[in-house]
């Protein structure tokens, strides 16, 4: 079994040795470290080259912690369902009142509208805000998983992933709903101070 740590860890990077002997050591078995120390040895890296790639390694973690700690939670998720849901309710009503649907014909109209109000109403406010209604509220924004801006295609999939049945429950179970995940996306605490 030995050997075939030894392949594997031959078959590494330099800096994937680092990373596995150093900030992910507690991932691997022992004799996978002790092979990835032997292949630095064998490699004669210099040591403050382990230590550079070391504390990149390490500010990258701490960065990744602190985006991760400003991902919402799912009471804050359900809120935003309930707020959502409730605009587009609201702007739905307004819009098929005209509509005096007694007939089949009306009631499917009616269905269509609310359909792409839902639909227009997340993607648009996503698009041109990183927020909706309800993400205004609790001062939060959509953001990818790198904490960038989504462009118009990651929302446009983020918004058809709504479709998914109980998707809009999932974030109930896990922290990113099902929406978030398929779109790489996330919704974030908004840092941003506002004058």
């Amino acid at each position: 079994m030995g050997t075939d740590f030894k392949d594997i860890m031959s078959k590494q990077t330099d800096e994937e040795l680092i990373k596995i002997v150093t900030v992910n050591r507690s991932d691997y078995q022992p004799m996978a470290i002790i092979a990835a120390e032997e292949e630095i040895k064998s490699r004669n890296l210099d040591t403050s080259k382990i230590e550079e790639i070391k504390s990149e390694f390490k500010s990258e973690i701490e960065e990744k912690e602190k985006f991760d700690g400003k991902t919402v939670n799912s009471l804050i998720r359900f809120v935003h369902y309930i707020i959502d849901t409730i605009v587009g309710l609201i702007i739905t009503f307004i819009l098929t009142l005209p509509l005096n649907a007694k007939d089949a014909l009306q009631m499917r109209v009616g269905y269509a509208i609310m359909f792409l109000i839902f639909f227009g109403y997340y993607y648009l406010m996503e698009v041109n805000y990183q927020k909706t209604v309800a993400k205004f509220i609790t001062k939060t924004k959509v953001v990818t998983k790198n904490g960038s801006k989504p462009n118009k295609s990651d929302i446009l999939v983020r918004t058809f992933c709504r479709l998914i049945p109980f998707d809009n429950i999932s974030f109930l179970f896990t922290r990113n709903g099902f929406h978030d995940r398929l779109s790489n996306t996330r919704i974030i605490k908004d840092d941003k101070i506002e004058a």
